[in-house]
């Protein structure tokens, strides 16, 4: 018997020239507000709720301890437990090979070195990139029609979305030329309400905003309150991502990183379309 003909596939314009843009400003802009902001956060590497901060009423603290050997070791604390977290969190090695104490260790911030003056200076400088490349894409988006067109979810989408969470989880992709139901979601998550949390709680922890918005700090229950949820903020941004080069793995690399640089996505013919 003759083997099955390879299903027909078509190349189609998938991804217009702003969101292209916008998608790798993003990563380069989230590379380093991630990687300073961890530089700040270990000038004092604990979250807490509320107006004031000492370690006796902290949610999460990465400290560093000596045990009765001398040795040094890091201690992560989630409310009333604690963790051995040794060489990665509250005690990590420096460039010398000794072990210090420190929240996060070197390799993940920028400078790797203790310098949260530089930190600060990094983190401001791409947070503004990150916010004015957010307003201008915004922008386009409402003018060309992208957001009504590919990102809000049409009511048979959201009818089907079990099946589609079911279609994911067996990593059964289909190569259409529109987002599917679950991109859509996690796209305006992620714009509407992940980034736009991060700026405000960003601004709301900033002294210098205080005079021309009180209002902040009251919104988010006090300057600690804002900083723990910056920073779970943060964890849900690294997780999409994570989520996101997952998928694009599973779904074809190749075709999925093609549709990113230039555009063009290659579906089967009866998916034929065009979106953003």
């Amino acid at each position: 018997m003759p083997e099955p003909a390879e299903p027909q596939t078509e190349i189609v314009y998938r991804h217009r020239w702003a969101t292209r843009l916008w998608h790798w400003l993003n990563a380069f802009c989230l590379f380093f507000l991630l990687a300073s902001g961890l530089q700040i956060f270990n000038a004092h590497p604990a979250l807490y709720l509320g107006t004031q901060s000492n370690f006796s009423n902290s949610l999460v603290s990465m400290t560093a301890m000596r045990t009765g050997d001398g040795s040094l070791r890091g201690i992560t604390e989630i409310g009333s437990m604690d963790f051995d977290t040794t060489g990665f969190l509250g005690a990590s090695r420096d460039s010398s090979g000794a072990l210090v104490a420190r929240g996060f260790p070197a390799w993940a911030t920028i400078p790797s070195y203790r310098d949260l003056a530089t930190g600060r200076v990094v983190h401001f400088f791409f947070a503004w990139v990150l916010v004015a490349g957010g307003l201008a894409y915004v922008c386009v988006s409402l003018f060309n029609g992208h957001f009504r067109r590919d990102l809000i979810p049409r009511r048979g989408e959201l009818r089907a979305m079990p099946r589609a969470i079911g279609d994911h989880l067996r990593f059964r992709f289909g190569r259409e030329a529109h987002y599917n139901i679950l991109q859509k979601l996690s796209y305006l998550i992620v714009i509407l309400g992940l980034i736009p949390t991060m700026v405000a709680t960003g601004l709301a922890m900033s002294p210098g905003m205080d005079a021309a918005l009180p209002w902040l700090l009251d919104l988010f229950g006090g300057r600690q309150s804002a900083r723990t949820l910056h920073f779970m903020t943060m964890s849900l941004l690294v997780l999409f991502f994570v989520v996101h080069i997952a998928m694009v793995l599973a779904a074809g690399p190749v075709n999925e990183m093609r549709a990113i640089l230039t555009g063009r996505y290659r579906v089967r013919p009866e998916a034929k379309g065009k979106t953003s």
